[in-house]
């Protein structure tokens, strides 16, 4: 007898999960959008949208009620409060709306993500504010960066960054009054300055750094690489580059992401651009390039890979315009502190090949990633309007066409300062540059102007140690 045939068995073939399904940029409609919740057993949903500062505003509802065409609105006077909850007053072209009416919160569906910390399965949804009607709000950060990108997009060119954030690990310190101090790492030693790039300073933080990039995944968050700066306890991550609005979506839940892992770990996560004394400031350096949107050519080299004019013209409106734009960039009176001479940041508009001691630094790179880093902000500002205010100070230059100062080739960071020294120094600046008012929109920069006087006269009426110091038995 022949040999009994062996039973094939038809291959199985594993069913695909849906890309929206599993990652946050996947969900496109409120039907993907309740598959997605339900898929993974979601109770809870935050609404969440930036305010001037940055600060995470919204609603938390039940995850039934935000698929069944909820209404979602908060109140228009949410974001024209201080960084202290104050309000500021009527005047100089600003006024609040005579009804207080509601801003209407749109989610948009496709930073769907889950929110990791959270002991009951719970969504985060990033909102975008309209009036009721659905027409955009004007002065609101996530739309002010949505209006510098369409203008790029007017002129046929796509804006495309890459934000770099620096923060400090420090103790916990309920005591306002007391100064912040490095943490405890692993070694159950305090941490030291001098870290720079430091893989013994980042093993200090393993089960931190872990955290960070498990609640990163899990949102769908792309971390690129993160090292440890100078300071003590201070680190760096830098995103992969993308998309303007989504990439300032990434900063805004990595800022949440990062203190809520370190509160894991009994330590606080601060963004302050100077937290302790005697130690380096926290930047946001932001990584700029312009493609053609039809050819997806970068638009900063010519055919022969050589400097093109649109990158002089853009340099050159980085230099003029950014001290007007300084207030979005370093958006308290903390910020001006990092600002000094010889300390590891810009005092100064000067542009340069690979040199770290000018404000805006062209990196070695090939022609087709030639780029202008803005090494400017601070870490404490709203990333959707330093993202909007760099880009808006290099389309000034496009339209401009302006050609910028000679590149620097010697150390300058140690030079006179040539930006700002104070936050009301830095508003008068703003409210007079009718370039960026104009790309930026009128209602937004009056709002922000105002926002911040109010913001300098709460902090008028604090007594600091200094002033106790030398004044209290000297004069």
């Amino acid at each position: 007898m022949p040999p009994a045939k062996k039973e094939v068995r038809p291959a199985t073939r594993r069913a695909r999960t849906p890309a929206f399904l599993k990652n946050r940029r996947g969900v496109k409609n409120w039907k993907e959008a309740a598959s997605w919740l339900e898929w993974r057993g979601i109770e809870d949903v935050e609404c969440i949208t930036p305010d001037q500062a940055g600060v995470a505003r919204g609603k938390m509802m039940p995850s039934k009620k935000f698929t069944s065409n909820t209404s979602l609105a908060l109140p228009s006077a949410v974001f024209m409060t201080t960084i202290t909850g104050a309000y500021p007053e009527d005047g100089g072209g600003f006024a609040y709306p005579q009804d207080d009416g509601d801003l209407k919160l749109l989610p948009d569906l496709s930073t769907l993500s889950e929110v990791p910390w959270e002991s009951d399965p719970t969504a985060q949804v990033v909102c975008d504010l309209v009036h009721q009607d659905g027409t955009e709000i004007a002065f609101t950060p996530r739309n002010v960066l949505k209006r510098v990108v369409r203008a790029y997009e007017d002129r046929g060119l796509r804006a495309v960054v890459a934000p770099e954030i620096e923060f400090y690990l420090v103790r916990k310190n309920p005591d306002p009054d007391y100064p912040l101090t490095p943490p405890i790492g692993r070694s159950g030693r305090p941490i030291g300055g001098g870290q720079g790039y430091s893989i013994a300073g980042v093993n200090e933080f393993d089960e931190l750094i872990d955290d960070i990039y498990e609640f990163s995944e899990k949102q769908g968050l792309e971390i690129d690489t993160l090292i440890h700066e100078e300071g003590a306890g201070q680190l760096e991550i830098n995103l992969r580059h993308g998309d303007p609005v989504e990439l300032a979506d990434q900063v805004f839940m990595f800022k949440r992401t990062i203190r809520e892992a370190a509160l894991k770990h009994d330590t606080y996560a601060t963004f302050m651009a100077k937290p302790i004394q005697g130690q380096p400031g926290s930047a946001m350096h932001i990584h700029q390039s312009i493609v053609n949107k039809r050819t997806g050519q970068n638009v900063f080299s010519d055919a022969d890979g050589g400097e093109s004019a649109m990158f002089r013209h853009f340099v050159a409106g980085m230099q003029r315009h950014v001290p007007a734009a300084l207030v979005m960039f370093a958006p308290y009176v903390n910020s001006y502190r990092r600002l000094t001479k010889a300390a590891s940041a810009p005092v100064n508009t000067d542009w340069g090949y690979d040199n770290r001691t000018t404000a805006f630094r062209i990196p070695r790179s090939d022609p087709s990633s030639r780029r202008v880093e803005n090494r400017i902000p601070s870490s404490d500002a709203n990333p959707y309007l330093a993202l909007a205010a760099s880009l808006a100070c290099g389309l000034a230059g496009l339209k401009e066409k302006s050609e910028p100062e000679p590149a620097a080739t010697t150390s300058v960071n140690e030079d006179e300062i040539e930006l700002p020294r104070s936050l009301l120094e830095a508003v008068a600046l703003f409210e007079e540059d009718t370039v960026l008012a104009e790309i930026l929109g009128q209602p937004f920069v009056t709002t922000y102007a105002a926002i911040k006087k109010a913001e300098f006269e709460t902090f008028m009426e604090v007594i600091s140690p200094w002033e106790r110091e030398y004044l209290l038995l000297n004069v």
